[in-house]
């Protein structure tokens, strides 16, 4: 009997695992990606001799990556490898404070308390809420299909309800903070983990305090030769299995009959397939793959989550005070969401977060020199006039750099490379440049997130950060698991 053929919309982090497990099963599967190149958010741009990743800059739980290559009976290190940050991140603070946040536990609870009299107890509490969190959670909203329906998944749903309390599902991230933590300069730094799903930790579950359970109890780290090591090490384990990757092939429609998938359409020619996967945006597959604008405008409703304005900087100079990963605060974070939620707008004094990959990876940049990714969180694009919120904020970030670090940054730009909401749908298909779908901003989100399939449209299946169990390289991987394993189950 031939194999089933599989056709995947998109060579991102999610397609690619996907696509990866589909020949594991022995499916046959053609990628069709719009760009020249795969990885999706997951790339690099070169630009005057610098060198930047463009997408996560943060890799956890690696262990979901290894996996894909066991499952053909390779080993990863053959494909990658990577080391764990023994500093994940440095914080500056607008009242002068500088806090590292560093992987050993002693360690990180000693700076802690020095930098904010917080008492090494309070700390490991706070982490150890965290873990129970994930040990309740991750089997219902991350690693299940949640959502689909049958004894599968009855158990871990019926674990969920009986736990939900427990979950912090009635609680804010800044309320559960509030209450835990002495400090409002701690609080403010695990108010930050609702920004990793692009949500508002004033509206946000504290069930997303999973999320510096991931970061601290299980660890950071970084991939030799970058983010985009990642992308490479999937592409070639992927070709090497049978993939075929069409790049320059956009999808220009899915082929339905009776809503029945068929296949697809690019570049005018039709491909038929026993079943299709999307990665791209789940709203922008049935809105305009689909013509769907019903569903579309169902998922729409739900708030969406952050997007992102992002300056590339190729720095002539070094900064003995930044590490890997940077984040300076805004003086008030509640201000700040207020205006990226309700207002569709940035504050005059936003967060920024720095990447400088060539901290760890000197080629990154020229001798002497750094690679600056800066981000500062946007609102989904809604018409407002991005060319003048990208001037306000380059001026906002360079005026905050100046003060927080004393030094005069614009002369020390060789090179500049800008992204804002538009350009970020444009090249990934992110609707409304929302960088993770809907946002996670009520104790229902999880729940109406978009499952892995369709249930209009049979042999239709979804993976990647919009649909369940959400962004972030982690949830990518599981979404990719998930669905895999749904399609081996209903096309074995």
């Amino acid at each position: 009997m031939p194999a089933k053929e599989a056709i995947v919309i998109g060579a991102g982090v999610g397609g690619l695992a996907l696509a990866v497990r589909l020949r594991a099963a022995g499916f046959g599967v053609r990628i069709f990606e719009q760009a020249g190149h795969p990885g999706g958010k997951l790339c690099e741009k070169r630009q005057d001799g610098y060198r930047f990743d463009t997408g996560p800059s943060l890799f956890t739980m690696p262990e979901l990556l290894d996996e894909l290559f066991s499952l053909h009976g390779r080993d990863p290190r053959d494909y990658y490898s990577y080391t764990q940050l023994p500093e994940i991140c440095r914080y500056f603070y607008e009242d002068g404070t500088r806090l590292s946040s560093f992987s050993d536990p002693e360690k990180r609870a000693r700076e802690w308390e020095e930098k904010l009299g917080i008492p090494p107890e309070q700390t490991r509490r706070h982490l150890q809420r965290a873990a129970d969190i994930w040990q309740l959670t991750r089997d219902v909203f991350i690693f299940d299909r949640f959502g689909d329906a049958g004894p599968f998944s009855l158990r871990p749903i019926l674990k969920g309800l009986i736990n939900i309390r427990k979950m912090q599902v009635f609680r804010t991230m800044n309320d559960f903070n509030c209450r835990h933590l002495s400090d409002p300069r701690a609080i403010q730094l695990f108010n930050r983990y609702a920004t990793y799903n692009g949500s508002d930790p004033y509206k946000a579950p504290a069930t997303l305090h999973v999320i510096p359970h991931i970061e601290y109890n299980l660890g950071a780290y970084l991939p030799a030769g970058g983010m985009i090591s990642i992308t490479r090490a999937l592409e070639k384990l992927a070709l090497e299995s049978g993939v075929h990757i069409l790049y320059g092939h956009p999808v220009e429609r899915i082929v339905t009959e009776n809503d029945t998938v068929l296949g697809i359409q690019s570049k005018g020619e039709g491909y038929p397939a026993d079943l299709v996967v999307s990665n791209a945006d789940a709203a922008f597959t049935y809105g305009r793959l689909l013509g769907d604008k019903s569903i579309e405008a169902r998922i729409l409703e739900q708030e969406r989550s952050t997007s992102a304005i992002v300056f590339n900087w190729g720095i002539r100079s070094s900064f003995s005070e930044l590490g890997l990963h940077n984040v300076f605060f805004s003086a008030d974070y509640k201000e700040e969401f207020r205006c990226l939620f309700h207002e569709y707008t940035l504050c005059g004094d936003p967060t920024v977060y720095l990447f400088i990959s060539s901290k760890y990876e000197k080629a990154d940049a020229p001798p002497g020199c750094e690679n600056w990714f800066v981000m500062v969180n946007a609102p989904a694009d809604k018409g407002q006039d991005w060319p003048h919120l990208v001037a306000h904020t380059r001026n906002a970030v360079l005026a905050k750099l100046q003060r927080m670090l004393d030094r005069d940054i614009e002369p020390l730009i060789a090179t500049e490379h800008i992204l804002d909401p538009t350009l970020i749908e444009a090249r990934t298909s992110s609707v409304a440049g929302s960088l993770y779908g809907p946002a996670g901003n009520s104790r229902r989100a999880a729940f109406l997130r978009h499952p892995n399939y369709s249930k209009k449209y049979r042999h239709l299946y979804f993976t990647g950060g919009s649909v369940h169990p959400g962004g972030g390289i982690p949830m990518v991987l599981s979404s990719a698991k998930i669905t895999a394993g749904l399609i081996q189950k209903r096309h074995a």
